[in-house]
């Protein structure tokens, strides 16, 4: 009997543990479980598998079951989650909670195409936010992203390797963000090969990790961070092996563009529900992570809007200094940043000019610059 409710208790916190629940939460909750199972017994989660220290008649009793926390779906956490608070109530017995933890276990993920649809409406909120601006740029974003969902969720079915997935998403984002950077379709922010991987980048995990050490979970929470890592490291070894294939990089600093408040919400918000769909979060939990999302958004914005005019500020602090130091008055010197900042941008209206094409306008454009500058002084 109690080698039963053992197990019963280590098939609930191995459903919590693989999908992405909070350690102190599951441990929490099984230990409300096996009180109310009669069991005495402690939950000792490890990265790999999870022990059971129960007391049988005063002998001490240890059980084990394999579990990796590589997986995410919070629509899992959640039933099981209520199926321990049905059990502690007496609405569901230990018979009747081994059946449903079952079901709730084999509980498919989001469909693949509303999954695809998510990743490509993420990755376009993101680049909204970062300031994309131009049609053809987003459009590319939308497909990349949604080809890359497709290609995780295909790999999926056919290797069980977890670094798989992201490195070749990451490697057609590279791929599909070289062509259009070689044929000019992506502005200096390259924000065409960046978005589509930020979808892929594994952030519950690196929540779930630094809970953890915070918590005194040394060794589950540096295993969790490596991981996080390991991952981090594939996409990117993913994109910048496409990038490479195709001769193309992607800038140090590149220029960043103002976004209307309204617009950076309104994308927030939609990012929010496209990672929900990504974890497979229930609906009715969607309003408030949703309301929280552009909320902070609309804060960050105002705390940006406050910071950019500090910085204009100081830059133009700084042309003054500058100007008593070199004998050019700091109107030229602002006039020549402002060219500067903006000369990726033709009079035609088209993309900004790729890296390559930029330093070379410089190059031929630099003197005659400087010359206007030293123009308007005199």
């Amino acid at each position: 009997m109690t080698e039963e409710r053992s197990e019963l208790s280590l098939a609930f916190a191995r459903v919590l543990f693989v999908n992405g629940q909070a350690t102190d939460q599951i441990v929490d909750s099984i230990r409300r479980l096996t009180s109310k199972l009669g069991l005495k017994a402690d939950l000792l989660p490890r990265w790999g598998e999870l022990q059971l220290r129960s007391e049988n008649e005063g002998t001490p009793q240890t059980a084990y079951v394999e579990a990796d926390p590589v997986g995410v779906d919070m629509d899992r956490v959640v039933s099981t989650m209520q199926a321990v608070a049905d059990i502690e109530t007496g609405r569901l017995s230990p018979e009747q909670a081994s059946k449903r933890l079952e079901e709730v276990a084999k509980a498919p993920p989001a469909p693949a195409w509303l999954f695809a649809l998510a990743a490509a409406a993420g990755a376009v909120a993101l680049a909204i936010i970062f300031g994309i601006q131009h049609e053809v740029t987003a459009l590319l974003i939308f497909l990349s992203a949604g080809a890359g969902a497709f290609v995780r969720r295909a790999i999926a079915r056919m290797s069980a390797n977890i670094f798989l997935q992201p490195f070749c998403a990451a490697l057609l984002a590279g791929l599909i963000g070289g062509l259009a950077v070689h044929y000019q379709l992506s502005t200096a922010l390259r924000l065409v090969v960046v978005c589509p991987c930020m979808v892929l980048v594994p952030g519950p995990h690196i929540l779930n990790g630094t809970i953890d050490l915070i918590g005194g979970r040394i060794h589950l929470g540096a295993a969790r961070l490596i991981y996080a890592a390991l991952v981090v490291v594939a996409i990117s070894t993913g994109l910048l092996l496409g990038l490479t294939l195709l001769d193309a990089s992607l800038p140090i600093d590149p220029p960043g563009h103002a976004v209307p408040l309204w617009l950076d919400v309104v994308a927030a918000g939609v990012a929010v529900v496209c990672y929900s769909v990504f974890f497979s979060t229930p609906l009715r939990m969607l309003p408030w992570p949703v309301a929280v999302g552009m909320l902070a958004h609309a804060l960050g914005c105002h705390d940006r809007a406050r910071g950019r005019r500090g910085n204009w500020g100081a830059g133009g602090l700084h042309r003054r200094r500058l100007a008593a130091h070199t004998g050019v008055s700091s109107r030229p010197l602002a006039v020549c940043g402002y060219r500067l900042r903006f000369r990726g941008l033709d009079d035609t209206g088209r993309l900004r000019l790729q890296d390559d094409e930029r330093t070379d306008a410089d190059r031929r454009h630099g003197a005659s610059d400087f010359g206007a500058c030293r123009g308007d002084d005199r």
